[in-house]
């Protein structure tokens, strides 16, 4: 059952806990909305241009885990984890051409295994970790709260996708 609340979680700092909170609220809904989705849907392409459901899940788990080697080991990603993600970070035609076949179950898992990542190197850390200021390249600043918070909306604006492209499945 998915939990409407955002809350404190003991595991955590306290904003650490709210963070983890809407990471887990996010994901839950996005699983529900996923969860007896058959390979060929997870397949389904609306035209010639178009992402599929399983390629815009494993775009989730890429950002996710691209924003984990950012924030946690203060770095890019290199040359062997761009080889493993760059489709799914990319999408579009790389990802139309590799990522496909794959059962709910397969996504799922791929899931899972990001976020629990995710999840043992969030209870290391306390508060003030969220407010850390870094800066990219090109000079501009950021902080940890707002890598993942656009975890949070990465994951939320393709999910959107998804009920449209289930939409799309009905009429077919």
């Amino acid at each position: 059952m998915i939990d409407y609340r955002i809350k404190y979680n003991g595991d955590f700092a306290p904003r650490i806990g709210e963070l983890v909170s809407m990471l887990e609220h996010t994901r839950a809904v996005t699983l529900e909305e996923i969860k007896l989705l058959r390979t060929e849907e997870l397949d389904y392409l609306i035209d010639g241009g178009s992402n599929t459901i399983g390629s815009l899940l494993l775009h989730i788990a890429s950002i996710e885990f691209v924003h984990q080697v950012i924030s946690f080991e203060s770095r890019d990603i290199n040359e062997s984890e761009l080889k493993q993600w760059k489709s799914a970070l990319q999408l579009g035609e790389s990802a139309r051409n590799t990522i496909n076949k794959n059962t709910v179950h397969y996504y799922i898992d791929e899931l899972s295994k990001v976020r629990e990542k995710t999840l043992s190197q969030l209870k290391g850390l306390d508060d003030d970790w969220l407010f850390e200021e870094k800066e990219w390249g090109n000079g501009i600043p950021y902080n940890h709260y707002y890598l993942w918070y656009h975890v949070i909306e990465d994951e939320i604006n393709h999910r959107g996708q998804i009920r449209m492209i289930k939409r799309m499945l009905v009429k077919k």
